[in-house]
Formats: C-alpha cells, sequence, structure tokens
C-alpha cells in the first residue's frame, strides 16, 4: 500500500514537485495513519502548498474515501526543522466511510448471495460472525483489517480466491475528476486496456532461444487474446523452429480463461479439443472452452513441452498446465502449484474496500474435476529454483539423441548438457 499511495502522489502531482510519500502508523493509534509527502527542501512549502492546493484537496479526498484510516495528510520536506502542512480528515465524507463492523458484515452478506457453493458460505460466515462478536476486527485501519479478514476467510473456506481487499467503488464526484485529468488519454475502454497490457508485454517477460536450440517463454500471466494476440503470436513465431520448449509459469498469477485457450491452441493441432467447462452457480449454466481451429502464424506441434510450476503458479497459470497435463501434452516440473480453480468476480463493500468472490468452478473434461484446493500435482517434483535446470536437461537429452539435427545444433546441445553437469 506504501508503494501504491507513492505512486498515485506522483501521478497526481507535476513532474518533479515531490520527492516521496510514506505511510506511518502511529503505535499508539493502531486504527490510525499518517500519509506524509515530501516535497524539495528548497521549495518554500507555502508558497509551494499555494500552487499545488487543488491537488492537495484532491489527495485528501481520496484517502478519506480510500483509505478513512488515513487521517492526517501531511506535506513537508528533509530540511532540517522543516515545516509541516498538515490536513486532517474533515470529516465531510463521514457518510461513505463505513465502520468495521458493517464492512465485516456486508462481505458476509456478499459472500453468502454469490459463492460458488452455498453451503460452505454459510459455514464461513457463521466462522467470521463468531470473531465479529468477539471484537476480532474492532479498532484496525483498513490494510490490517483487509489482511485479518482475509486470512480468516481463506483459512475457514480452503480457497485462496476469496478475500477482501483494499479498493471499492468510485466515491463522490471521483469518477468525473478522473475523467477530467484523462482527457488526453485513449476514451476508448479497449485502447486504454491495450495500452496497460502494453506495459508487461502482456505478461510475456521472456522469449529466448537457448543453447541446444530450445525455446523458453516466461509467462507471468494470462492475458485476453484480443489485446494479446499479436504478441503471442510473435513469441511463438520466435521459438517455433526449436526442438523443444520450456514454458515458465514459476511466477505466474492467473488471468482470463481466453488467454489458456489462445495458448493451448498453439500447442494442439488444428482440430478443436475440448479443454476446460467453467460452471456458473448463479446461472446453472455451464460455458464450454475449446482449442481454436486458427491460430496466427505456426503451431507447436510434435515436440516436447516442459512445463516450470512452483508455489506461486495460481490461477489462470494453473488451468494452461492443469490442462496440458491432462491432454498428455507437457511434462510438469517443479513443486505443487498455488490451489486457485475458482473464477472470481469482485463485489464492492465501499469505496475503501471490496470483497472477491469465487462464483464459478472450473471442470476438466479428461480428469472431471479441477486443481482447486489440491494445487497441480507435478510430474516431476522438485524445487522451484531446480525446475529449469531439470527441464534444460531433459531438453538437452531429447535435441541430443535426434538422428537428424545438423552438427552444430548436436555440439551445442552436449555441451550445454556438460555446462549442467559441472
Amino acid at each position: 500500500m506504501a508503494r501504491i499511495i507513492d505512486h498515485r502522489v506522483k501521478e497526481l502531482f507535476p513532474d518533479g514537485t515531490v520527492i516521496r510519500a510514506e505511510l506511518l502508523r502511529d503505535s499508539d493509534a493502531p486504527a490510525q495513519l499518517t500519509v506524509r509527502v515530501f516535497v524539495l527542501a528548497t521549495e518554500d512549502l507555502a508558497e509551494w502548498a499555494a500552487t499545488h492546493r487543488e491537488r492537495m484537496e484532491e489527495l485528501r479526498r481520496e484517502l478519506s474515501l480510500r483509505l478513512p484510516s488515513a487521517r492526517l495528510l501531511e506535506f513537508t520536506s528533509d530540511a532540517p526543522d522543516a515545516v509541516v502542512v498538515s490536513m486532517p480528515d474533515d470529516g465531510s465524507l463521514a457518510a461513505e466511510q463505513l465502520p468495521n463492523r458493517e464492512i465485516v458484515a456486508k462481505a458476509l452478506t456478499l459472500l453468502r448471495e454469490n459463492y460458488v457453493f452455498p453451503e460452505l458460505a454459510g459455514q464461513v460466515a457463521a466462522a467470521i460472525e463468531t470473531r465479529l462478536a468477539a471484537g476480532e476486527y474492532d479498532n484496525l485501519d483498513e490494510i490490517t483489517l483487509t489482511d485479518l479478514l482475509t486470512s480468516h476467510l481463506q483459512e475457514a473456506s480452503g480457497d485462496k480466491h476469496l478475500g477482501v481487499r483494499l479498493g471499492g467503488g468510485p466515491g463522490p464526484g471521483e469518477r468525473q475528476r478522473r475523467d477530467d485529468r484523462q482527457r488526453d488519454e485513449p476514451a476508448d475502454h479497449e485502447a486504454r486496456r491495450l495500452k496497460m497490457g502494453r506495459l508487461d508485454n502482456f505478461g510475456i517477460h521472456r522469449v529466448e532461444r537457448l543453447d541446444g536450440n530450445i525455446g523458453y517463454l516466461d509467462l507471468r500471466r494470462m492475458p485476453m487474446p484480443e489485446n494479446a494476440g499479436p504478441a503471442i503470436a510473435a513469441a511463438m513465431e520466435l521459438v517455433c523452429g526449436t526442438h523443444a520448449l520450456i514454458i515458465d509459469l514459476r511466477r505466474n498469477g492467473g488471468g482470463h480463461p481466453n488467454g489458456v485457450v489462445f495458448w493451448c491452441s498453439y500447442l494442439l493441432p488444428e482440430e478443436p479439443v475440448h479443454l476446460n467447462d467453467i460452471f456458473q452457480a448463479d446461472t446453472g449454466e455451464t460455458r464450454q472452452f475449446w482449442s481454436l481451429p486458427y491460430v496466427p502464424g505456426p503451431r507447436y506441434l510434435d515436440r516436447p513441452v516442459y512445463v516450470l510450476i512452483s508455489s506461486r503458479t495460481f490461477s489462470g497459470g494453473e488451468d494452461l498446465c492443469y490442462t496440458l497435463q491432462a491432454l498428455g501434452r507437457a511434462e510438469l516440473i517443479g513443486e505443487t502449484t498455488g490451489g486457485g480453480a475458482h473464477p472470481t468476480k469482485g463485489f464492492p463493500i465501499s469505496a475503501a474496500v471490496h470483497i472477491a468472490v469465487p462464483f464459478a468452478r472450473s471442470i476438466n473434461p479428461v480428469t472431471g474435476t479441477n486443481w482447486q484446493g489440491t494445487g497441480v500435482v507435478p510430474d516431476t517434483a522438485v524445487p522451484a529454483d531446480e525446475a529449469y535446470d531439470t527441464a534444460y536437461a531433459k531438453a538437452l537429452t531429447h535435441v541430443a539423441g535426434l538422428a537428424d539435427i545438423p552438427p552444430p545444433i548436436a555440439n551445442e546441445a552436449r555441451d550445454a548438457l556438460a555446462a549442467l553437469a559441472d
């Protein structure tokens, strides 16, 4: 949260006008926080405040809505005996600031109304209500409250997707103020999403041809193919000539099921293959997911695929590796994954917090079940930090055993394999 606040402050104020923002806790008042913004020591703080008063007031409004426990906002510098300009919460947005007990109660109502397993939702809610009655959620700031409540929800349910988190619905006038600031940004929602996706290359962290003609993809999330399709096609084009492929999902935290379909389709023949079903509890509908009969660029067929996994592999990342394993298309190497198979939807509780509630469940057509709670179990179990070398050695051994590869590639593979053994 401290990093988020620092980023937001630097986004709100003109470049070079603030140095940093800090989030401070008062040990004598655990439910109260202070946000302290530092400006250049050479600035006259009174003149600086007069120049930036509108932005200071906007930050104060945002904190009152998004982090009500930040009762005090301060502006100062690192200069000795620096002046401090204080902006306490004036209470004007008190109606938007729910007390902790109301936050918990509303979260439990949303849980009961939307969780994929209604009976379990009732049991979890009852366990939390016992803690609520005992005062376990009283006198906590929003950060501590959401962390504690999430840990209790996951402990009672065994569902790592379920949690109460910071960030809720827009506050009074906030959407209009943001629109005014972003006039020059793309107005179209899809254009903005495309722009944001490009910042992390749609989760494609690294594409490489390793010695021995082995392809390597480091994928950090499963993006929507509507936007990520060209990037995915480009990545697959770069590895299409390799003799084996390593897909690294050890840091993949999830994403969109359509992204899983798109990646899978490159590794499967043109004939559509049934990949997954998602059953939505509130409607009773089941959506089927099939591989695509067409993908832009070449498919990666008839060559081994090794998928690296860890305890951090989660949700959509697990969907990809579980599906490939069930189809016998890839060998999974590493650690058992996090175990989150339930698609999740966010429901605002207040302007400060929301609850993420799993509302559906995945059903693999091959296994008839999913990886919820158990995680995806690797075919070759090794510590996560050894998974790369293990997979690379397997891939190189495969290449070294091929009869029809050019001598330079064979030599490359043997040298790389020898280097791993040293």
